[in-house]
């Protein structure tokens, strides 16, 4: 049986679109769908509960991701198994794409669905940073910033050993092979982006931030750190997509810009070791 844990803390807006979405079609057998509720003061839990026996809600009361997602673990009854969060669009007929990828070959042990980012409702440079954003190779290529990761019981094996990080998706990613990896263009989410310039800086002081924690731990060798590189963006890949097209060079202007002012907004949490502290955007979360 596919299993879907959905770690969610105060997403009581938009927690119900995706739960219907993941009804939507499916069959009364399944897939089995854990929802923890991590440290909510919102009504959360009672919209997840009201869509009746095929969700199962699992109250807890720390506000963590990471243990939302090994609490989600504990209660999952099968593989393969999907962590989704509850923010993304994303519905049954993506996550049979998703489980039917994933049983094509003994070697695959990961997949995310392709990724759509609606951004009619956002802001000029928000739009122009994600035009570039979207094209680097390293984001074309992973399995991170999608809001949904699948694996297989092998796969699960692999991600289970990494310590907790901010930069969940991304260690995820990397922890797989290129050819034990796959993005299954058939499946696809909708990731809301920030509307605002400001939300977007906080997203990126937080992914800047998570990023460094991440090379903190890879250069630790510590026990489950991921061999593979982070996937930073190079001056090399700005080039290379202003080769191809240069009418992107005002998108890429303003990604440098944001780039830069990420890094220094992380600077402070990178120097006190502060990577607990979750800069969250509210405004791609309009329900």
């Amino acid at each position: 049986m596919t299993s879907i844990v959905i770690p969610a803390h105060n997403e009581g807006r938009v927690i119900g679109r995706l739960l219907d979405a993941l009804l939507a079609g499916a069959p009364e057998s399944g897939p089995d769908i854990v929802v923890v509720c991590n440290g909510c003061t919102d009504d959360t839990a009672a919209v997840a509960g009201a869509r009746g026996p095929r969700v199962r809600v699992v109250e807890i009361p720390t506000p963590s991701k990471h243990t939302a997602l090994r609490v989600g673990d504990e209660h999952a009854r099968g593989f393969p198994r999907l962590y989704v969060d509850a923010d993304v669009e994303f519905g049954a007929a993506d996550v049979r794409a998703l489980a039917g990828a994933l049983a094509s070959g003994p070697g695959l042990l990961a997949a995310a669905p392709g990724r759509d980012i609606p951004l009619a409702g956002s802001a000029w440079p928000v739009r122009a940073y994600y035009r570039v954003w979207q094209r680097l190779p390293a984001v074309r290529e992973g399995l991170f910033g999608r809001g949904v990761i699948a694996v297989t019981e092998r796969g699960h094996a692999r991600i289970a050993a990494l310590p907790p990080l901010m930069a969940d998706d991304l260690a995820a990613s990397l922890a797989f092979a290129p050819q034990e990896r796959r993005v299954v263009e058939a499946a696809r989410v909708v990731v809301h982006p920030p509307r605002t310039w400001a939300d977007l800086i906080r997203r990126r002081v937080r992914a800047a931030t998570s990023s460094a924690e991440l090379e903190r731990f890879q250069a630790s060798g510590g026990a489950g750190a991921p061999a593979a590189p982070s996937a930073r963006t190079g001056t090399g890949d700005l080039r290379a997509l202003l080769l191809a097209r240069p009418s992107l060079l005002p998108g890429v202007v303003v990604f440098v810009v944001a780039a830069l002012a990420a890094r220094r907004g992380a600077r402070r949490a990178v120097r006190s070791g502060d990577f607990s502290t979750w800069l969250r955007d509210e405004s791609s979360r309009q329900g």
